[in-house]
């Protein structure tokens, strides 16, 4: 199994914009079960990313420790799968 797993991000508030320290994540929508299918964003040499399924723009932030984004409540774990 890995070290590491691929971050998930939730946008329950509706936000335009959350900002991201990875270029590559899964956006989850909104917190279960409100949530859209699962889908895995990569925005390669890009800096930002519209996710199809809920249109939340994520950008890319350099400054923001690894695995972090703002807002910080924006990243998801799923309690059942710990």
């Amino acid at each position: 199994m890995a070290a590491t797993s691929i971050p998930h991000f939730r946008n329950d508030a509706g936000l335009p914009l959350i900002r991201v320290a990875v270029r590559e994540f899964m956006c989850i929508g909104a917190k279960p079960p409100f949530d859209h299918p699962h889908i895995f964003l990569d925005m390669g040499s890009d800096s930002e990313i519209v996710c199809p399924y809920c249109s939340t723009l994520f950008r890319y932030d350099a400054s923001l420790a690894p695995t972090l984004c703002a807002p910080a409540d924006a990243l998801w774990h799923d309690a059942k799968a710990a």
